[in-house]
């Protein structure tokens, strides 16, 4: 043990162990073996004084064990490089005349951590002595690539009541499970009497149901022993990709979720790395868990945002209107216009999230189209006659089609066929115009204005892009595409009018065209609806356009090309990303200021 004995308030700090809690902010996930398969390193440090930064080891034994066998111990006394204060001297005994010839950290620590590589590494408060390895490794520039670290100290806190144990010095433990090795401040002795305290706590958490070490960290954090309980209900569940559905008391959906292993992900909300309220508030609410099991990770997406979509489940934030948005419509009338709706037309842009923005995209079009913005209703034998002012410009808030002269249908059909043009990715040349009066402004230092237009036009070509890219998708009758598994398989999907029809794996040796023509034989029948997405869920489509543009994808079949249109948005591309770095440095500029 170190030079200051660990306290209750050192095991409960968030430093000590907090990155350490879940799998998934480690990006350990694949590791979960049974704790007597489990290979530990226990360690014990003894230093010149309790700072990582400014104090250094003067001692270190460690001991690798598994299934209860001693596989190893290391230890050796190091040359701090500086006095050894007199308190430290009468804590641990280690004098200056003993490190006087011993070796330094720099000859020590390459063995340390050779003897604990691909271990999990155990210390009685560990904060404090992985505190000094890490500052060891990185004073010599060695890699510290130990991100599994266990604490006996929490351990025992979550183990033991207070009343059992007062304390969790490991000398209070030592005596209270009476083991072999007495702690005496010496690293070899202190490491293995930590050993043993170790086991006697994990034979404790065994009769709780704790047998493997993700479930040994996940059970380290406080729970309610009834949360615990339910962790019954996920028995039932593969360890497949799919989508889970967490049902109430009346059998109501309260949440939906994708897995690509069902079990193990619904486990996690029984354990202690779940620490979202709202989420133990919706666990609390749980008596059962469906699952619908998926062939991968496409298809369990897709299913996610149907269910979503058809319960709304009250704790899924995206379960408020998942396939709502705004599209910028071309009206079917004789003088068509712009207007703002959630149903699109045959000619649309969207969905765009932001009624505003969808507002601001229709008036940009307008205006470098010369539709017309006003609302009346007129006839095909009609004129368009809302007229310029005196000077020949536009009334400020007036029609953007106004003319000091009455146009009829057929003179008013260029500038729908300009728009229907622009906004389906056949002619850009509209747009053109705009960026000539962003350097028309830019050149007058107008830059307000020009930044307001700026905007305008980076929102109406994000949402020329996104809908084009999905239109290109939606159009397509049938397409069949695969995508290899990572294991020497195929994921298959096909996709119909941009709607997962049918999904399936061609695992390693099974041929894959033979089973992309069942998975199209047996595909949901598609009927295309209105609007560009052809009654395709803009977001389902782009979930689909992702996986296929992925790299390693690849068409199989496909009823028609799978390409862009000619002038699409996608060509402004450059452009977008240096707004996109002017708007970065600009709230750089302001949290400067700030």
């Amino acid at each position: 043990m170190g030079t200051t004995e660990p306290s209750v308030d050192d095991a409960s700090d968030p430093a000590v162990l907090g990155t350490q809690l879940s799998f998934d902010t480690i990006g350990d996930a694949g590791f979960d073996p049974p704790l007597f398969e489990t290979t530990f390193v226990i360690v014990d440090l003894e230093t010149t004084g309790g700072s990582a930064a400014t104090d250094r080891i003067t001692e270190i034994g460690a001991v690798k064990v598994r299934g209860g066998e001693i596989l190893g111990e290391l230890a050796t006394l190091v040359d701090p490089g500086r006095a050894i204060p007199q308190h430290i001297v009468a804590l641990t005994g280690i004098t200056e005349a003993m490190v006087y010839r011993a070796p330094r950290i720099d000859e020590v620590l390459p063995a340390f951590l050779e003897f604990a590589q691909g271990c999990v590494l155990v210390a009685h408060n560990a904060g404090f002595d992985m505190s000094f390895l890490r500052a060891a490794a990185a004073e010599l520039g060695h890699p510290w690539t130990f991100r599994r670290v266990l604490c006996t100290v929490k351990l025992a806190r979550r183990v033991l009541p207070r009343d059992e144990a007062p304390t969790v010095k490991l000398s209070a433990l030592a005596r209270h499970f009476a083991v072999a090795t007495t702690p005496t401040h010496r690293a070899l002795d202190d490491a293995r009497a930590t050993v043993e305290v170790m086991h006697a706590l994990f034979e404790r958490v065994g009769n709780l149901g704790v047998h493997s070490y993700r479930e040994l960290i996940d059970f380290l954090p406080g729970l309610s022993t009834a949360q615990r309980a339910k962790r019954q209900m996920t028995d039932h569940l593969p360890a497949r990709p799919g989508v889970y559905l967490f049902r109430g008391p009346s059998g109501e959906v309260l949440y939906v979720g994708t897995a690509v292993d069902l079990r193990r992900r619904t486990r996690q909300y029984f354990t202690g790395s779940e620490t979202r309220a709202r989420m133990r508030e919706m666990v609390t609410l749980a008596v059962s868990i469906d699952h619908v099991e998926c062939a991968h990770r496409l298809e369990a997406g897709v299913r996610e945002l149907r269910l979503l979509a058809a319960h709304a489940p009250a704790y899924n934030r995206r379960s408020k209107s998942p396939h709502r948005g705004w599209w910028v419509c071309l009206t079917e009338e004789p003088f068509p216009r712009l207007k703002v709706s959630q149903n699109p037309t045959t000619v649309a842009v969207g969905p765009i999230r932001v009624r505003g923005d969808a507002a601001a995209v229709a008036d940009l079009i307008a205006t470098v189209t010369r539709l017309r913005s006003c609302t009346r209703r007129l006839s095909s034998s009609a004129a368009h006659t809302c007229t310029v002012t005196a000077d020949g410009r536009r009334p400020v808030g007036g029609c953007h089609a106004a003319s000091d002269t009455p146009v009829d249908a057929g003179g008013y059909t260029p500038a729908v066929e300009r728009a229907t043009a622009l906004m389906t990715g056949d002619d850009d040349a509209p747009l053109r115009t705009v960026l000539d009066r962003l350097h028309t402004l830019a050149s007058a230092e107008m830059f307000e204005t020009a930044a307001r237009l700026r905007d305008r036009l980076a929102v109406t070509l994000a949402g020329l892009e996104r809908c084009q890219r999905l239109t290109a998708l939606c159009r397509i009758a049938e397409l069949v595409a695969a995508r290899p598994d990572g294991s020497g398989g195929w994921e298959l999907a096909v996709i119909r009018h941009g709607r997962l029809a049918s999904a399936g794996v061609a695992t390693r040796g099974v041929a894959p065209m033979q089973v992309a023509q069942s998975l199209a034989l047996a595909a949901e029948t598609v009927v295309p609806g209105p609007g560009p997405l052809r009654g395709a869920a803009a977001e389902e489509a782009a979930l689909v356009y992702a996986w296929l543009v992925t790299p390693g994808s690849r068409i199989v079949c496909s009823t028609a090309p799978f390409m862009l249109p000619v002038a699409a948005a996608a060509r402004w591309g450059d452009w977008r990303r240096t707004v996109a770095t002017a708007h970065a440095r600009s709230r750089e500029l302001v949290a400067l200021a700030g």
